[in-house]
Protein backbone atom coordinates (compact mmCIF):
# COMPACT_ATOMS: atom_id res chain seq x y z
CA UNK A 1 0.00 0.00 0.00
CA UNK A 2 1.51 3.34 -1.02
CA UNK A 3 1.94 6.17 1.45
CA UNK A 4 -0.18 8.34 -0.82
CA UNK A 5 -3.17 6.10 -0.09
CA UNK A 6 -2.91 6.39 3.69
CA UNK A 7 -5.65 8.47 5.28
CA UNK A 8 -4.71 11.42 7.48
CA UNK A 9 -6.67 9.74 10.27
CA UNK A 10 -4.02 7.03 10.51
CA UNK A 11 -1.17 9.52 10.67
CA UNK A 12 -2.95 11.58 13.33
CA UNK A 13 -3.79 8.51 15.42
CA UNK A 14 -0.27 7.14 15.56
CA UNK A 15 1.19 10.60 16.15
CA UNK A 16 -1.08 10.94 19.18
CA UNK A 17 -0.14 7.45 20.41
CA UNK A 18 3.56 8.29 20.18
CA UNK A 19 3.06 11.24 22.52
CA UNK A 20 0.66 9.38 24.82
CA UNK A 21 3.03 6.45 25.36
CA UNK A 22 5.93 8.79 26.11
CA UNK A 23 3.75 10.67 28.58
CA UNK A 24 2.80 7.37 30.23
CA UNK A 25 6.49 6.60 30.75
CA UNK A 26 6.99 9.83 32.69
CA UNK A 27 3.86 9.28 34.76
CA UNK A 28 4.99 5.78 35.71
CA UNK A 29 8.50 7.00 36.53
CA UNK A 30 7.06 9.53 38.99
CA UNK A 31 4.72 6.95 40.48
CA UNK A 32 7.60 4.54 41.06
CA UNK A 33 9.52 7.25 42.92
CA UNK A 34 6.53 7.83 45.19
CA UNK A 35 6.24 4.09 45.72
CA UNK A 36 9.85 4.02 46.89
CA UNK A 37 9.16 6.90 49.27
CA UNK A 38 6.43 4.88 51.03
CA UNK A 39 8.55 1.71 51.09
CA UNK A 40 6.70 -0.37 48.51
CA UNK A 41 8.02 -3.93 48.05
CA UNK A 42 11.09 -4.12 45.78
CA UNK A 43 9.38 -6.57 43.41
CA UNK A 44 6.50 -4.14 42.89
CA UNK A 45 8.95 -1.28 42.36
CA UNK A 46 10.81 -3.40 39.82
CA UNK A 47 7.54 -4.07 38.00
CA UNK A 48 6.96 -0.33 37.77
CA UNK A 49 10.44 0.31 36.41
CA UNK A 50 9.90 -2.31 33.73
CA UNK A 51 6.72 -0.50 32.73
CA UNK A 52 8.65 2.77 32.29
CA UNK A 53 10.83 1.06 29.70
CA UNK A 54 7.80 -0.63 28.11
CA UNK A 55 6.12 2.73 27.56
CA UNK A 56 9.25 4.16 25.95
CA UNK A 57 9.37 1.16 23.62
CA UNK A 58 5.68 1.66 22.82
CA UNK A 59 6.37 5.29 21.97
CA UNK A 60 9.22 4.35 19.66
CA UNK A 61 7.16 1.65 17.94
CA UNK A 62 4.23 4.04 17.56
CA UNK A 63 6.56 6.59 16.02
CA UNK A 64 7.76 3.93 13.58
CA UNK A 65 4.16 3.44 12.45
CA UNK A 66 3.58 7.19 12.29
CA UNK A 67 6.58 7.66 10.03
CA UNK A 68 5.74 4.63 7.89
CA UNK A 69 2.29 6.10 7.31
CA UNK A 70 3.83 9.35 6.11
CA UNK A 71 4.08 11.40 9.28
CA UNK A 72 6.92 13.89 9.33
CA UNK A 73 6.30 16.53 12.02
CA UNK A 74 7.65 15.60 15.47
CA UNK A 75 4.89 14.38 17.81
CA UNK A 76 3.84 17.18 20.13
CA UNK A 77 4.81 16.39 23.72
CA UNK A 78 2.85 18.50 26.20
CA UNK A 79 5.25 19.14 29.06
CA UNK A 80 2.36 20.06 31.32
CA UNK A 81 1.17 16.45 31.07
CA UNK A 82 4.53 14.85 31.88
CA UNK A 83 4.95 13.21 35.26
CA UNK A 84 2.62 13.67 38.22
CA UNK A 85 1.83 16.35 40.78
CA UNK A 86 1.37 15.78 44.49
CA UNK A 87 -2.11 16.63 45.79
CA UNK A 88 -2.23 15.06 49.26
CA UNK A 89 -0.39 15.52 52.53
CA UNK A 90 0.33 11.79 52.69
CA UNK A 91 2.24 10.36 49.73
CA UNK A 92 0.26 7.16 50.15
CA UNK A 93 -2.86 8.88 48.82
CA UNK A 94 -0.98 10.18 45.79
CA UNK A 95 0.20 6.63 45.07
CA UNK A 96 -3.33 5.32 45.49
CA UNK A 97 -4.79 7.99 43.21
CA UNK A 98 -2.26 7.47 40.43
CA UNK A 99 -2.36 3.70 40.69
CA UNK A 100 -6.14 3.52 40.39
CA UNK A 101 -6.51 6.26 37.76
CA UNK A 102 -3.75 5.22 35.37
CA UNK A 103 -3.44 1.49 35.97
CA UNK A 104 -6.54 -0.09 37.55
CA UNK A 105 -8.72 2.00 35.25
CA UNK A 106 -6.57 3.21 32.34
CA UNK A 107 -4.48 0.12 31.71
CA UNK A 108 -7.39 -2.22 32.32
CA UNK A 109 -9.47 -0.69 29.53
CA UNK A 110 -6.35 -0.49 27.37
CA UNK A 111 -6.21 -4.29 27.13
CA UNK A 112 -9.53 -4.78 25.27
CA UNK A 113 -8.96 -1.55 23.32
CA UNK A 114 -5.64 -2.64 21.90
CA UNK A 115 -6.94 -6.16 21.39
CA UNK A 116 -9.74 -4.69 19.28
CA UNK A 117 -7.35 -2.54 17.26
CA UNK A 118 -5.10 -5.53 16.66
CA UNK A 119 -7.87 -7.82 15.35
CA UNK A 120 -8.08 -6.25 11.90
CA UNK A 121 -4.54 -4.87 11.80
CA UNK A 122 -2.55 -6.36 8.92
CA UNK A 123 -0.02 -3.64 8.07
CA UNK A 124 3.28 -5.18 9.29
CA UNK A 125 4.74 -2.15 11.05
CA UNK A 126 1.46 -1.45 12.86
CA UNK A 127 0.92 -5.10 13.71
CA UNK A 128 4.42 -5.30 15.21
CA UNK A 129 3.64 -2.33 17.43
CA UNK A 130 0.26 -3.64 18.56
CA UNK A 131 1.62 -7.14 19.19
CA UNK A 132 4.16 -5.74 21.65
CA UNK A 133 1.82 -3.18 23.19
CA UNK A 134 -0.96 -5.68 23.85
CA UNK A 135 1.35 -8.17 25.58
CA UNK A 136 2.71 -5.42 27.82
CA UNK A 137 -0.69 -3.90 28.62
CA UNK A 138 -1.77 -7.12 30.33
CA UNK A 139 1.16 -6.81 32.74
CA UNK A 140 0.50 -3.10 33.21
CA UNK A 141 -3.11 -3.84 34.11
CA UNK A 142 -2.06 -6.46 36.64
CA UNK A 143 0.48 -4.07 38.16
CA UNK A 144 -2.32 -1.63 38.95
CA UNK A 145 -4.40 -4.16 40.81
CA UNK A 146 -1.34 -5.50 42.64
CA UNK A 147 -0.54 -1.95 43.70
CA UNK A 148 -4.10 -1.47 44.95
CA UNK A 149 -3.77 -4.68 46.97
CA UNK A 150 -0.51 -3.39 48.44
CA UNK A 151 -2.21 -0.19 49.58
CA UNK A 152 -4.30 -2.38 51.90
CA UNK A 153 -1.10 -3.08 53.86
CA UNK A 154 -0.06 0.54 54.30
CA UNK A 155 -0.84 3.15 56.93
CA UNK A 156 -3.94 4.28 54.97
CA UNK A 157 -5.43 0.77 54.64
CA UNK A 158 -8.59 1.64 56.60
CA UNK A 159 -9.14 4.71 54.40
CA UNK A 160 -8.70 3.10 50.99
CA UNK A 161 -12.33 2.08 50.52
CA UNK A 162 -13.90 5.34 51.76
CA UNK A 163 -11.49 7.21 49.50
CA UNK A 164 -12.42 5.07 46.49
CA UNK A 165 -16.14 5.49 47.17
CA UNK A 166 -15.62 9.24 47.07
CA UNK A 167 -13.19 9.46 44.13
CA UNK A 168 -14.28 6.72 41.74
CA UNK A 169 -17.22 8.67 40.24
CA UNK A 170 -14.94 11.47 39.05
CA UNK A 171 -12.40 8.94 37.76
CA UNK A 172 -15.10 7.19 35.75
CA UNK A 173 -16.14 10.57 34.34
CA UNK A 174 -12.53 11.13 33.26
CA UNK A 175 -12.62 7.79 31.43
CA UNK A 176 -15.83 8.80 29.70
CA UNK A 177 -14.16 12.03 28.59
CA UNK A 178 -11.27 10.05 27.16
CA UNK A 179 -13.06 7.09 25.61
CA UNK A 180 -16.80 7.37 26.17
CA UNK A 181 -19.88 9.45 25.66
CA UNK A 182 -18.33 12.62 27.10
CA UNK A 183 -15.70 12.63 24.37
CA UNK A 184 -16.83 15.05 21.67
CA UNK A 185 -15.47 12.85 18.90
CA UNK A 186 -17.71 9.98 20.05
CA UNK A 187 -20.85 12.07 19.75
CA UNK A 188 -19.84 13.29 16.30
CA UNK A 189 -18.67 9.89 15.04
CA UNK A 190 -20.68 8.23 12.29
CA UNK A 191 -18.86 4.95 12.75
CA UNK A 192 -17.52 5.12 9.22
CA UNK A 193 -14.07 3.64 8.71
CA UNK A 194 -12.17 2.15 5.79
CA UNK A 195 -10.56 -1.26 5.64
CA UNK A 196 -7.25 0.51 5.10
CA UNK A 197 -7.65 2.40 8.37
CA UNK A 198 -8.43 -0.79 10.28
CA UNK A 199 -5.44 -2.45 8.64
CA UNK A 200 -3.26 0.23 10.24
CA UNK A 201 -4.74 -0.34 13.72
CA UNK A 202 -7.36 2.41 13.79
CA UNK A 203 -11.00 2.18 14.94
CA UNK A 204 -13.83 4.74 15.11
CA UNK A 205 -14.39 6.57 18.42
CA UNK A 206 -17.83 5.02 19.01
CA UNK A 207 -16.17 1.60 19.27
CA UNK A 208 -13.93 2.93 22.05
CA UNK A 209 -17.05 3.98 23.95
CA UNK A 210 -18.62 0.56 23.51
CA UNK A 211 -15.47 -1.14 24.77
CA UNK A 212 -15.40 1.11 27.83
CA UNK A 213 -18.96 0.12 28.71
CA UNK A 214 -18.12 -3.59 28.35
CA UNK A 215 -14.97 -3.14 30.42
CA UNK A 216 -17.01 -1.90 33.36
CA UNK A 217 -19.12 -5.06 33.35
CA UNK A 218 -16.34 -7.51 32.57
CA UNK A 219 -13.41 -6.04 34.47
CA UNK A 220 -13.98 -3.06 36.74
CA UNK A 221 -17.05 -4.38 38.52
CA UNK A 222 -15.72 -7.87 39.35
CA UNK A 223 -12.16 -6.73 40.08
CA UNK A 224 -13.30 -4.09 42.54
CA UNK A 225 -15.85 -6.52 44.02
CA UNK A 226 -13.07 -9.03 44.66
CA UNK A 227 -11.56 -6.32 46.87
CA UNK A 228 -14.84 -5.61 48.69
CA UNK A 229 -15.45 -2.43 46.71
CA UNK A 230 -18.83 -1.89 45.04
CA UNK A 231 -18.07 0.15 41.93
CA UNK A 232 -21.64 0.20 40.65
CA UNK A 233 -22.82 3.33 42.53
CA UNK A 234 -19.77 5.24 41.30
CA UNK A 235 -20.40 4.14 37.71
CA UNK A 236 -24.07 5.07 37.96
CA UNK A 237 -23.12 8.52 39.26
CA UNK A 238 -20.74 8.95 36.33
CA UNK A 239 -23.43 7.84 33.87
CA UNK A 240 -25.84 10.36 35.40
CA UNK A 241 -23.27 13.12 34.99
CA UNK A 242 -22.66 12.04 31.40
CA UNK A 243 -26.37 12.09 30.64
CA UNK A 244 -26.48 15.74 31.68
CA UNK A 245 -23.64 16.48 29.28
Amino acid sequence: MSIASIAPRIIAEWKARTAAEYTSATITQELVLWMMVIGAPPDLVDDGLVIVNDELVHSRLSNDVYQAAGGTAPPAIDRAMLGLTRHHDAVEFDVLAAGVRYFCLGETVAVPLFSHLREACTEPVARTALDRILVDEVRHRDFGWDLLDYMDTTSIASLVRPWLNRELPSMFVELMRSYGVLNESVGQDSGAITDAERAWGVAPPREYAQILDRTFERDYLPRFAARNIDALPAWEQAVAIASRG
